[in-house]
C-alpha cells in the first residue's frame, strides 16, 4: 500500500530513499508527467542493463533521452513516448542492442502496464569510444 499526504498544492509520499513531492506546479514538486516518463526510463534502463550483462555485452555508459507527445484535446493526455538509448562502448553491434531492447520491452512492467494506452517506442544509437 502507498499512502500520500495532500497539502499546500502537492501530494507527498515518504519513500525509502526520500520524501517525494508531486505537483502540477514545478515549484512545489515533480510534475506527474515527469514521474510517468521516469518510471518507464527507470524500469527499462535497469532491465536493459541486466540483459546486456547476461549477454556479456560490455558498455561504458547508457544515457536515455525521452520525448513525449501529448494530446491537448484530451486533457493533455500522453499519447506517445520515445525512449532513445545512447550506448557508448567498443565492439557493440546494432543487432546486439536491437535484440536486447526487444527483450527489455517484453520484461519491463512499466511499459507493459501502459502499452495499450500510450505508444512507447525505443530507438538507439551506438557511440564508440575515442582512442586515447
Amino acid at each position: 500500500m502507498f499512502e500520500y499526504e495532500v497539502r499546500d498544492g502537492s501530494c507527498r509520499i515518504q519513500t525509502e530513499y526520500q520524501e517525494l513531492h508531486v505537483s502540477a506546479d514545478p515549484h512545489k514538486g515533480v510534475r506527474p508527467v515527469e514521474l510517468l516518463v521516469s518510471s518507464l526510463v527507470g524500469c527499462s534502463s535497469g532491465i536493459f542493463t541486466k540483459v546486456l550483462e547476461k549477454k556479456r555485452i560490455q558498455v561504458d555508459s547508457i544515457r536515455v533521452r525521452a520525448t513525449v507527445d501529448r494530446n491537448p484535446e484530451e486533457a493533455n493526455r500522453v499519447t506517445k513516448i520515445n525512449l532513445h538509448f545512447i550506448v557508448t562502448g567498443k565492439n557493440i553491434s546494432e543487432k546486439q542492442i536491437q535484440k536486447s531492447l526487444e527483450v527489455t520491452r517484453k520484461n519491463c512492467s512499466m511499459i507493459q502496464s501502459v502499452k495499450d494506452s500510450i505508444q512507447v517506442t525505443e530507438t538507439f544509437e551506438i557511440r564508440g569510444l575515442a582512442n586515447n
